[in-house]
């Protein structure tokens, strides 16, 4: 039964709650920040695949919407967690899909004019849709949650009044656009009125997801353009069916910026191959207009920039996010105290090490080369050395967590100004225990040689 009180989807708080289960398994390994990354990704295919039955989307939403990129690495595990979802969805309620699709196909290639102007249209339609919940969003951002909610939820049940259809997750008023079964002006009202009451209950705190309005949206708009296309040319028009299908994709990929995993839930939904081609034809155009022509981003991307989140995807964050510290750093050092009898000095110069991390009477840590120190030795004779007064190229450090990624590495080195990072497993005083040290070098080699 579909709750009947909000006009979001279903799927966002199930990947939300993937997402958070795969985070919190792979902190209570201990796992670092990069395979917990990848387990956000396993946790959201899993929802995906089991909201809708459509494993390979999930598998493509993760890699598009989380990772945003496509490796071998990650495919593997996210694959086996959409496997997993999907099973237990099919094993608790069957192998039916979310809609009920009838036979759908593209009559004549004279449909493709219409198709391309749908595209056109989609495109804009999220742009609108993703600059309203951005200006949502920031009304009453400083007011409190429960004044948010209730004006939201006042709005909500006005828009609601007017048209019931949009309460709920909305498969039932999708179900019934599928088969034709809607007219175009309550079609253009659904649209309308469903973009408004998600837009302003979400933007002002309600709970719910996108992935379910934007369906609804998508399935609406291109149900009320197949209408109109039929009205134009009866005979070679497709069935407006047909084109809420395609306006179904359409508009999730051009909203979340997932062209690919718009086409495979097409591809699984309908389960025919034959609507891939005019769904790709509108994907690739909404896409472009809401990107290029609009300059919108992935309606996530706008919502973490909205609450003070900047995620980096340009090339370098991309590569220095797939490793962790706990790869890269350098094992080869050895503490010491700020004063070393010569005796001591030697033996530990016999140790062979590349690093000395000097701890200063203050408790504060320095990083000089082992080399420096054994040069000083071969050179004088004094009963004690001041490792940080004799001549040596020392380096001021900045701690890092054990499970950090390299992109979080430079970040802290660009932040604090310093050059090397010792990385330890707590994050805490800096006697806790030190596993290693990382350098800037390291870092950029590492980045080059990717």
């Amino acid at each position: 039964m579909s709750c009947q009180w909000t006009v979001g989807g279903r799927e966002g708080p199930s990947i939300h709650l993937g997402a958070a289960s795969g985070s919190q398994v792979g902190q209570w390994l201990g796992l670092p920040n990069n395979s917990i990354r990848t387990l956000v990704a396993c946790g959201t295919a899993a929802a995906i695949a089991a909201s809708f039955n459509t494993p390979i989307a999930g598998v493509v939403f993760a890699m598009e919407v989380v990772m945003m990129e496509y490796t071998i690495a990650g495919f593997t595990p996210v694959i086996l967690a959409a496997v997993s979802g999907a099973v237990v969805t099919r094993m608790v309620f069957g192998a039916a899909t979310a809609f009920n699709v009838p036979p759908l196909d593209m009559h004549s290639l004279w449909d493709l004019p219409w198709l391309a102007l749908m595209g056109v249209m989609l495109g804009a339609l999220a742009a609108l849709f993703i600059r309203l919940l951005r200006a949502s969003s920031g009304v009453l951002s400083g007011r409190p949650l429960w004044v948010r909610t209730t004006l939201a939820g006042a709005v909500t049940g006005l828009l609601a009044l007017a048209l019931p259809e949009i309460m709920g997750v909305g498969y039932d008023t999708v179900n019934g656009v599928l088969l034709g079964q809607v007219g175009l002006v309550l079609l253009l009202a659904i649209a309308a009125f469903k973009l408004l009451a998600t837009v302003l209950g979400l933007g002002l705190g309600l709970p719910g997801g996108l992935i379910g309005p934007t369906l609804v949206i998508g399935a609406a708009f291109g149900g009320a353009l197949g209408v109109v296309g039929g009205m134009l040319d009866p005979e070679l028009a497709s069935s407006p069916g047909f084109y809420a299908m395609v306006g179904m994709a359409g508009m999730m990929s051009a909203t979340l910026q997932a062209p690919l995993a718009a086409l495979m839930a097409l591809l699984e939904l309908t389960a025919n191959p034959n609507i891939i081609l005019p769904g790709m034809l509108v994907v690739v155009i909404a896409n472009l207009v809401a990107r290029e022509v609009f300059r919108q981003d992935s309606v996530y991307l706008m919502l973490m920039r909205a609450h003070g989140l900047d995620y980096r995807n340009d090339p370098v964050a991309q590569s220095l996010r797939r490793l962790g510290v706990a790869a890269v750093m350098d094992r080869g050092f050895i503490e010491c105290p700020q004063l070393l009898e010569r005796a001591a000095a030697v033996q530990l110069i016999a140790r062979n090490p590349r690093w000395l991390l000097v701890r200063g009477e203050d408790d504060s840590l320095t990083l000089l080369p082992a080399a420096d120190l054994a040069r000083v030795l071969n050179e004088s004779n004094e009963a004690i050395y001041d490792l940080l007064e004799i001549p040596a190229r020392r380096r001021d450090l900045a701690p890092i967590h054990l499970q950090a990624t390299l992109q979080e590495a430079l970040e802290t080195l660009e932040s604090t100004n310093t050059e090397v990072l010792y990385v330890q497993r707590t994050s805490g005083p800096p006697n806790q225990r030190i596993c290693g040290v990382l350098l800037r070098e390291a870092v950029e080699e590492n980045y080059r040689f990717q």
